[in-house]
């Protein structure tokens, strides 16, 4: 992975892995935990998933949501993929139907401050530093069992599932905007745009402004990562729950345990 791209062939992934693919002609990504035997654990909307018994009796069209996923056929690959638990938005795939022919990037951790500000758009990196991926599986499994709390597109969303299991950091104020660097990156466009306007008096060269505009977004993206930020703390998946505000889901975890090997 170079500064420009952080795509990676499949045999270059590692359980533990943070990955993620582009949507809708790279309008937008979706993140997942790549947890080993071609399996990702990752964050939906609950209102686009279907679950297996009901897949192949629906033909009703749907809205289009975050990640579009609402008209899934079953896999016919994995017998297991789509699995999830009742009202839950965590969901076990294969690789194939995560990417849904899209390309693999791996997101990257641990990044110096120079690397993350070159990096114009938000979602493909932090400064914070991954934990062991062993317990980067275990937190993805506990969460694929219990659930992520609710769906929301700024605050909760597959990048901030994503982003805890690795680092198992939660931020303070729940009123903000998540972990999320896309989050960050949607709203920080107009937020640089809105602070840079007056300097359009000031500096009459439009490259000039656009080059100042550009810095205040990068600089709004950095303040937001949870690798820089000091409203962050650390929690374990046990006590998440608690954390998020939704109760622990009571469950039979039939075959599925809490690691899962290539």
């Amino acid at each position: 992975m170079g500064v420009l791209t952080n795509k990676v062939e499949r045999d270059e992934l590692k359980p533990g892995d943070h990955i993620y693919t582009y949507r809708a002609v790279f309008a937008y990504s979706h993140h997942g935990v790549f947890v080993g035997g071609c399996k990702v654990v990752h964050f939906k909307p609950e209102h686009s998933l279907i679950s297996p018994t009901l897949a192949s009796s629906s033909s009703s069209s749907s809205s289009v949501s975050d990640v579009n996923d609402s008209s899934e056929a079953p896999c016919p690959t994995f017998p297991d993929c789509g699995y999830k638990q009742p009202k839950s938005g965590v969901v076990l795939s294969c690789l194939d139907c995560f990417l849904k022919k899209g390309s693999l990037y791996r997101f990257e951790y641990g990044v110096s401050s120079s690397i993350f500000l070159t990096r114009f758009r938000g979602g493909t990196c932090t400064t914070a530093p991954s934990d062991p991926l062993q317990t980067v599986i275990h937190r993805a499994m506990h969460l694929l069992q219990n659930g992520f709390g609710n769906y929301d597109v700024f605050q909760n969303n597959c990048e901030d599932f994503a982003l805890y299991c690795k680092t198992g950091l939660l931020i303070l104020d729940k009123n903000g905007v998540g972990r999320s660097g896309q989050a960050s990156s949607i709203l920080g466009a107009p937020l640089a745009a809105l602070l840079s306007s007056p300097l359009t008096l000031l500096i009459p060269n439009p490259v000039g402004v656009a080059t100042v505009t550009a810095g205040m977004y990068c600089m709004s993206r950095y303040a937001t990562d949870i690798g820089v930020r000091n409203d962050v703390i650390k929690v374990p998946v046990e006590d998440l729950a608690l954390n998020l505000g939704f109760k622990t889901r009571k469950r039979n975890r039939k075959a599925f345990g809490t690691s899962i090997s290539r």
